[in-house]
């Protein structure tokens, strides 16, 4: 495994991650839970992330009785959560959004049911414009000098809207946000490669990139029509199912075929030579990965083999077929 620090922090992450988004739905999930996290681990995984919008707070409660299980070493693994939407279906005005009540009611409420004792990251889950930006970084601030919080960051907010994070902070000796968790794969690339481009190195920005699969397209399995098996035919998922059948992505399901010969001339599969394209980018801290059976984990570790096989003549293959390296703008 390999260690990258969370942008200008000390804190080192694995460069692979693993994430709950689509994980965990029940209680019943607990047993295949603490078994992926298991193999995670032992691959030198240390980053597990979650949020309170996840199965309305479900998904926390699973990953905090799988921790538990498992009986890790506290000190050994970071754990995060995400606040914005809120963990109750139709949820009232105050249980959600980026208050400074509801920022420290969701808080506990996600270490209650991670069980641990603090959040080693929290990330504002999409920003709040209802909620003055000095209101959220200060109850950052608070919840970092408490130790209920050891870093914050943010999650799909603009290049704009993190600055203004950052200035704000300076402006009343506050502490900013240190990492962004966006979405970044090979179809996804402008926010990430582009508009966050200079905050690389004037702010020290890490990353958490989610979605690196482009929500299952990038594993090759709608290569050869729709599986009933897969997301894109669960209720709540309509919305995937018509992208993928959108002209857009037809063109982008052709574009995988042609991806797939690609990593079967480098012998590998199309899910791990799409990882370690992410990883490629050292501008990525972590890639957070999901699964649903443990064999998945165990062969979305092995894209760490391929990493060293995307030579700069492999990398402009993708790039010809991927035909979207996004252009700078003429200000940056």
């Amino acid at each position: 495994m390999e260690y990258r620090r969370l942008g200008k922090s000390g804190l080192k992450v694995s460069v692979l991650s693993f994430g709950s988004w689509v994980t965990f739905k029940n209680q019943a999930d607990v047993e295949v839970a603490a078994e992926m996290m298991a193999v995670a681990y032992e691959a030198g995984v240390n980053f597990f992330d979650n949020a309170e919008i996840y199965a309305h707070g479900q998904s926390e409660i699973i990953m905090g009785q799988a921790l538990q299980k498992l009986g890790l070493p506290r000190d050994s693994y970071a754990v995060s959560s995400k606040v914005r939407w809120g963990s109750v279906p139709q949820a009232r005005p105050m249980q959600f959004g980026l208050s400074r009540k509801h920022i420290y009611e969701a808080c506990h409420q996600a270490m209650a049911r991670l069980q641990v004792d603090y959040l080693d990251l929290y990330f504002c889950h999409r920003p709040d414009p209802e909620v003055p930006m000095e209101e959220v970084v200060r109850t950052m601030t608070e919840l970092i000098q408490q130790g209920k919080v050891f870093y914050w960051g943010t999650s799909e907010w603009s290049a704009q809207q993190i600055m203004e994070a950052h200035s704000t902070a300076r402006q009343y000796n506050l502490i900013p946000p240190t990492m962004e968790q966006p979405e970044y794969n090979m179809f996804h690339r402008y926010r990430f490669e582009v508009e966050y481009g200079r905050l690389y190195d004037t702010i020290g920005l890490g990353t958490t990139i989610f979605s690196p699969l482009a929500s299952g397209l990038l594993t090759g399995k709608y290569n050869q029509g729709k599986p009933a098996d897969t997301r894109i035919n669960l209720p709540g998922y309509e919305w995937l199912k018509e992208a993928f059948e959108s002209e857009e992505g037809q063109q982008r399901i052709q574009k995988v075929r042609e991806l797939s010969h690609i990593a079967n001339e480098l012998g590998t599969t199309m899910p791990r030579l799409a990882l370690a394209w992410c990883i490629k980018n050292p501008h990525v801290s972590t890639v957070i990965t999901g699964a649903s059976k443990v064999s998945q984990v165990e062969d979305n570790m092995k894209a760490l083999d391929v990493v060293p096989q995307l030579t700069d003549e492999v990398m402009a293959a993708i790039e010809a077929v991927l035909d979207n390296k996004p252009q700078p703008m003429g200000f940056q």
